[in-house]
Formats: structure tokens, C-alpha cells, sequence
């Protein structure tokens, strides 16, 4: 006879993990910003990818911070991974973030609000800012085979395109279902990061949030876009100390998700092409530099 497993029941307790690496100054002002935004009490887990930082240990003395040191690089997704399992199951709300984040205040809050509006939300993403004020398309489409090579091809020389409107889906805000969620600030339902094994540690950078997406819609679950919760993100720091690597980091993630997704003898001429075309795009834009 099988045995069937009752699935872990979540506390209401919120968490929030911040994958670092090297963050400076930014991620003072991402706890201070923190601690306006919700009313709630928040246990912090600084999931560390393996940089010496004097930031970290003045972070750590903070209350309800915990450092964790992992002691090498695991990236973006498996960092997060790393911080979540830390949490006990009285968290049933854990924010994955980066650290160059401002939270506006009352932000945290509000995002807590709106996945009450949502029964089958899985995750939950914030309207996120750019430093200039501008509205970043945080809420896309899943990537497919003609929107993805016409984003890839014209988003640079024709940023207006169909291919690249239809996939940033930018249009008004408004509170609503999304294919997936920009990583940078995501409010997870614990179970449904669970039922879906969290991020795909594959993906060292890029693409681990657009396959998490897409793992959760295929599980039952809802991504689900809520402007009315804003932050802003700065941006580039981590990326910026290896711009080649974190480029050529870009385009493998690219390939593997869509790798990933079609299988059989039948598409391998296809990802073969793909893959050179993507070769040759890293070439151009690393030529130089």
C-alpha cells in the first residue's frame, strides 16, 4: 500500500532572503528601506555568495539578520535556494530579493495584501522603478520560439518592434496574471516554492525566475503582477564585475531553457541553430570589450 504524504503546512511567519555578492552600500539602504515597508515582523537571511564584504557583518549585528556564508558561488537561484532552506515551517511568506533594492514605504505590505486577493497566486511580483523613475517591464510573457528570436534579433536596433512589445507586455499597469516575474523582488507562497523544488540551480544567472515562472503556472499556481506595491531597483553592481562572464552567462541560460522545453530529435536542428546564433551574438556584442 502507498503511503501518501500530507503535504507541509506553512505558519504565517514572512521571511525575506537577500542573495549577495560583494553588495556595498547597497545593502544598507535595502534593510533600512525594509524596515518602513511592512509593519510585520521580518526574519532576514543574508544568503552569501562567497564575497568578502565588510558590509555583511555590519548587516549580520542588526536584529533578526542572520549571515549565511555559503563559501562559493551558487548564483542567483541557487543562493535563494540555499536561504530558504534555512527557514523553518512557521514561514509561509519568504521574499527573495537583490540587495540594490529600495522598498517605498509600506510596499512589503501591500504586496502581503493583494496575494490574500489571490488564493492560487504562487509568486508575486512588485511594480519595480528604475533610477530614473521609469516603469520597468518586470511582468512578461514566457518566451517562445517567434517572439523570442524577434526580441533577440530587433529589441537592440528596433526597441519598438511587436516581438519585443508582445513579450515585455508593456501597457498600463494593473493588477493581473503574468507568464513570469522579473527575480529581482519576488513575494513567494512557500508552498508553492516548495512544490515546485524552488529555482533550477542550472541557471548560474538569467532565466532562473522566467523557468520558475513557468514551473509554477504549470503547477497549479498563478505569477501575479501587483503595481500597487513599488520598489526601485539600482542595478548592474553584481552583474558590472564580470561583464563578459555574466554576458555569456545570458546566452547559455537562454539555450537551456528553451533546451529544456523542446526535446526529440526533431527540434535538434533547430537548437543547433540557435545556439550558433546565439554564439555569434555574443561575439559581436563582447568584440572589443
Amino acid at each position: 500500500m502507498t503511503q501518501v504524504t500530507e503535504p507541509t503546512r506553512y505558519g504565517d511567519g514572512l521571511a525575506v532572503v537577500v542573495v549577495t555578492y560583494f553588495p556595498g552600500d547597497d545593502l544598507e539602504r535595502f534593510l533600512d528601506t525594509l524596515e518602513k515597508a511592512t509593519v510585520r515582523d521580518v526574519r532576514v537571511v543574508l544568503a552569501d555568495n562567497d564575497s568578502t564584504d565588510d558590509a555583511l557583518d555590519k548587516a549580520a549585528r542588526r536584529k533578526n539578520v542572520q549571515l549565511l556564508r555559503i563559501g562559493k558561488n551558487l548564483g542567483y537561484g541557487g543562493g535563494a535556494n540555499r536561504g530558504v532552506a534555512e527557514l523553518d515551517d512557521s514561514y509561509g511568506w519568504v521574499v527573495v530579493a537583490n540587495p540594490d533594492l529600495e522598498w517605498d514605504p509600506g510596499s512589503l505590505d501591500t504586496l502581503l495584501d493583494v496575494a490574500e486577493r489571490w488564493p492560487r497566486g504562487g509568486a508575486f511580483g512588485p511594480l519595480i522603478r528604475e533610477p530614473d523613475g521609469s516603469v520597468y517591464p518586470s511582468a512578461r510573457l514566457l518566451p517562445s520560439f517567434g517572439r523570442g528570436i524577434g526580441h533577440a534579433v530587433f529589441g537592440k536596433i528596433w526597441p519598438a518592434n511587436p516581438w519585443t512589445r508582445a513579450y515585455r507586455q508593456e501597457r498600463a499597469p494593473e493588477e493581473r496574471t503574468a507568464g513570469w516575474l522579473s527575480g529581482s523582488c519576488l513575494l513567494f507562497r512557500r508552498a508553492a516554492f516548495e512544490s515546485t523544488g524552488g529555482f533550477d540551480p542550472r541557471y548560474f544567472m538569467y532565466f532562473e525566475d522566467v523557468d520558475l515562472g513557468d514551473r509554477i503556472g504549470r503547477a497549479g499556481w498563478q505569477n501575479v503582477y501587483a503595481p500597487s506595491a513599488a520598489v526601485t531597483h539600482i542595478g548592474g553592481k553584481a552583474t558590472s564585475r564580470a561583464p563578459k562572464k555574466m554576458l555569456a552567462a545570458h546566452h547559455e541560460s537562454a539555450y537551456r531553457y528553451l533546451a529544456d522545453r523542446h526535446r526529440g530529435p526533431a527540434w535538434k536542428p533547430v537548437l543547433a541553430l540557435i545556439k550558433a546564433g546565439l554564439a555569434i551574438r555574443l561575439k559581436i556584442e563582447t568584440r572589443g570589450g
